[in-house]
């Protein structure tokens, strides 16, 4: 299927350049604010380390691949990478899809495997548990650990690890890896992925921003907005103390808290499968807008 052409006037595409600003701004303004004052915030500085999209990548509206914005606004779009003029209106180029060819089909890959499985919603976030097993290496080490070192330790040695993201495995200790239900690599990536786990759905931001201007920012945002919500999930269920930072744990340690954690694993999941389903979509139609080639 190949994607609909949009045209959209100058009116139209610089309202919805100014909402997503206003939208960017809304989610920034917090983090800008620390960063002036200097504090550090093991919960949200992630979503800023981790992933990679500088604040002010993430304040520049782009439209998608197939919409065309017309006006002579929409000049200076071309300072940017992937746009052209085609006769009256500017738009992301095909040729710029060409080059992103591989990545998107990549993408498509990743996700649509990722969507095909059941979730599986027993791990109860214990890779940051995983992370911290058997080492003095803390990667927070601005907040203690609410059990202690030994008391962690004993959590991981009581509860099967069952991770299924290679990003979040590939940060256990020495030690926690062999816990593991089952060996990660890159190359296993795709054939592991499941819509169950809390980094699969936080990654879909990071999908969304690896394509740049081939997707609608209000997609990524929507993705940024539900990884902020898995985030906070992943730190409540972590083993640090948060108290401080105002963040209420889920004791995973315990039935009720692995109960919890599940209840709000369920609901990122079920968040995320209709932006995952978007992202794919988005991807299918551009690549078949670049097998016309």
């Amino acid at each position: 299927m190949l994607l609909e052409r949009q045209l959209l006037d100058e009116a139209e595409w610089t309202g919805r350049e100014r909402r997503h600003l206003e939208r960017a701004e809304s989610f920034l303004g917090p983090h800008r604010a620390r960063a002036q004052r200097g504090d550090a915030h093991p919960v949200w500085d992630f979503l800023f380390s981790y992933y990679s999209l500088r604040p002010r990548q993430l304040r520049r509206w782009h439209p998608g691949f197939g919409v065309a914005l017309d006006g002579g606004e929409a000049r200076r779009f071309l300072d940017r990478a992937g746009y052209k003029k085609s006769g009256a209106v500017v738009t992301v180029s095909q040729e710029h899809l060409q080059t992103r060819a591989d990545t998107v089909a990549f993408i498509a890959k990743l996700l649509r495997a990722t969507a095909d499985r059941p979730p599986r919603l027993n791990c109860f976030g214990l890779h940051e548990w995983a992370m911290v097993y058997r080492t003095t290496d803390v990667r927070h080490d601005q907040v203690p650990l609410r059990l202690g070192a030994a008391g962690t330790d004993e959590v991981v040695e009581s509860i099967p690890l069952r991770c299924s993201h290679f990003d979040a495995y590939r940060f256990f200790t020495e030690p926690a890896t062999p816990r593991n239900a089952e060996a990660l690599s890159r190359e296993t990536q795709v054939a592991t992925e499941q819509p169950g786990c809390v980094h699969a759905n936080m990654d879909l931001y990071k999908w969304c921003y690896k394509l740049g201007a081939l997707v609608p920012s209000e997609l990524l945002m929507d993705c940024l907005e539900l990884a902020a919500r898995a985030r906070e999930l992943d730190m409540r269920a972590s083993p640090y103390d948060l108290a401080g930072f105002g963040i209420e744990p889920i004791a995973v340690e315990n039935t009720a808290g692995r109960t919890e954690y599940v209840r709000c694993q369920r609901d990122i999941a079920d968040r995320s499968a209709p932006l995952r389903a978007a992202l794919l979509s988005r991807c299918d139609e551009m690549l078949a807008e670049a097998d016309t080639r």
